[in-house]
């Protein structure tokens, strides 16, 4: 099993960047799927998590601002961010779980991707 993140990159604050993370290999048994993130010296925390049926969760600091979403016939999931701030400067993760419930801990997931990383200006 493979994931492979995209579209990261620099971008000014406020703006927009949408990230994808497409699923190849023995991808059958994902059920959640989600983005983490970990920015210089920090520990990786949750971002947002979605369901095979398309239920979500957030973290409080991107809620309203993100959009998590899945397109299962392609095995990919994305990360809509708008109204980007610095302090969303990271490395983004996908990863893919074999729960089916909304997972927000890294230890429940089985299968990580490599990151994107994603830089906001001031």
């Amino acid at each position: 099993v493979q994931l492979q993140a995209s579209g990261g990159g620099l971008v000014q604050a406020g703006g927009s960047l949408r990230l994808s993370c497409a699923a190849s290999g023995r991808t059958f048994g994902f059920n959640a799927m989600g983005w983490f993130r970990q920015a210089p010296g920090k520990e990786r925390e949750f971002v947002a998590t979605v369901t095979y049926v398309g239920s979500t969760k957030y973290a409080d600091s991107v809620k309203g601002r993100f959009t998590i979403s899945r397109d299962n016939a392609r095995n990919t999931v994305y990360l809509q961010m708008n109204s980007l701030k610095p302090e969303d400067t990271a490395g983004y993760y996908c990863a893919a779980s074999k729960f089916s419930s909304l997972v927000v801990r890294p230890s429940m997931y089985d299968y990580w991707g490599q990151g994107t990383l994603v830089t906001v200006s001031s």
